[in-house]
């Protein structure tokens, strides 16, 4: 059994780890006081602020995720990963100051736009960092497990913190925050990528690799098929984070503090399959994961309308565990089916079109959610399941 700890050993990637760690709770903090600034100036309509801006942050990912990879192949890694955490230190640190939601829409799509160029960056790092090719799986488990687990801790901790100084104040806790993980960065050795002879960088160049990133993504039959399991997770976890806010609060008449509750199982069922998937070490068993995952996914969710309080907890615990199992091989296949010298433009590209199934997944969980109240679950695991069903037909990996 993988031990998903045994990649710190590497002192390189604990580095590496730690920095993300610091960087996820900066994120909390952001979200959290995003939250509480479109309260202040939306009230009741505070989630149409959300709901834009979190779409304003999708739309940087699929701009510029692309693009981003590509970088991440020609400069130094660890550059890319340190300037991006100094630029985002400081549009943070605007956010204090905002009187108006237009001024948040602005900071936070410039603020995704670096965090677009950081992610390929920091995922295409994590083979280079890691020197045992076998611990590959266990340092891509432990990095997605602690993206789920401050998922569900963060926010209770900048809460708590926000409740204390204020929400206003919580940006400058998590402006200090980048300052932090770019010190681990700094700390890094160079990151550059092995040339193959000599590159000009010219425009068409550029988009030469944008698109070169995108045709190694689809042209492995493994790796495609794990992006496409991955559209069957988008809608069916869309329909999670949109309607069980509605569901909990309109239908069960329920508290926050229950909302809170069902969307911590779900992380936590999340952070449980990421620890547990580094014990999945060869690629028949990574389809295996990703077969059960999104299955399982449209399974839970078919459900939701028609349970109380308990069984939605469990519900959900089982759809975070199965979103995960869904989700996350895709990086271990990239890590270990493309060569390294490609691997920023094609996680540059998964990173693109992983939230470009979002970007179609929202408005679906949306529609559902205002035309099919009461039946919303049931109808988006229904079409997550034909999805799921016609991906395996035409596009299992037969090799």
């Amino acid at each position: 059994m993988n031990n998903p700890f045994s990649a710190l050993k590497d002192k390189i990637f604990l580095r590496l780890y730690l920095s993300q760690t610091i960087s996820l709770l900066g994120d909390a903090f952001t979200w959290v006081g995003i939250a509480l600034l479109a309260f202040q100036f939306g009230g009741a309509h505070s989630a149409a602020i959300l709901s834009t801006a979190l779409t304003l942050r999708v739309t940087a990912f699929i701009i510029f995720g692309p693009y981003a990879g590509v970088l991440a192949d020609r400069i130094d890694r660890k550059k890319i990963m340190y300037i991006t955490h100094f630029v985002r230190m400081g549009i943070v640190g605007c956010l204090p100051f905002v009187t108006a939601a237009w001024q948040i829409y602005v900071l936070i799509f410039f603020l995704n736009i670096f965090n677009a160029f950081f992610t390929p960056a920091y995922q295409a790092a994590i083979p280079q960092a890691i020197t045992n090719k076998k611990t590959y799986s266990s340092g891509i488990a432990l990095s997605n497990a602690t993206n789920q687990l401050l998922g569900v801790l963060g926010p209770g901790l900048a809460g708590g913190i926000a409740a204390w100084l204020g929400a206003r104040q919580i940006f400058f806790v998590d402006a200090a925050s980048f300052i932090i993980a770019a010190v681990f960065i700094l700390s890094l050795p160079p990151l550059l990528v092995a040339k193959k002879g000599k590159q000009n960088v010219i425009q068409t160049k550029v988009w030469t690799d944008v698109l070169k990133g995108t045709c190694l993504l689809f042209t492995n039959n493994a790796i495609r098929f794990a992006l496409l399991i991955e559209f069957v997770s988008a809608i069916a976890g869309a329909q999670i984070l949109v309607n069980t806010v509605g569901y909990v609060k309109g239908q069960l008449h329920l508290t926050d503090k229950h909302y809170g509750y069902v969307m911590a199982a779900f992380g936590i069922g999340a952070a449980i399959a990421a620890f547990a998937s580094g014990n999945f070490d060869k690629s028949k068993n990574r389809i295996l994961s990703l077969m059960i995952g999104g299955g399982l996914i449209c399974v839970s969710i078919a459900f939701g309308n028609y349970v109380a309080f308990i069984p939605l907890l469990i519900l959900w615990l089982i759809a975070g565990f199965a979103q995960t199992l869904a989700e996350m091989p895709s990086q271990i296949l990239i890590a270990e089916k493309i060569q390294k010298e490609e691997h920023g433009k094609v996680y540059g590209a998964h990173f693109a079109w992983s939230h470009l199934w979002w970007a179609f997944a929202y408005p679906i969980a949306g529609f559902t959610g205002i035309h099919f109240q009461n039946r919303e679950f049931l109808i988006g695991a229904g079409v997550s399941l034909i999805l799921f069903i016609l991906i395996i037909l035409f596009f299992y990996p037969k090799k």
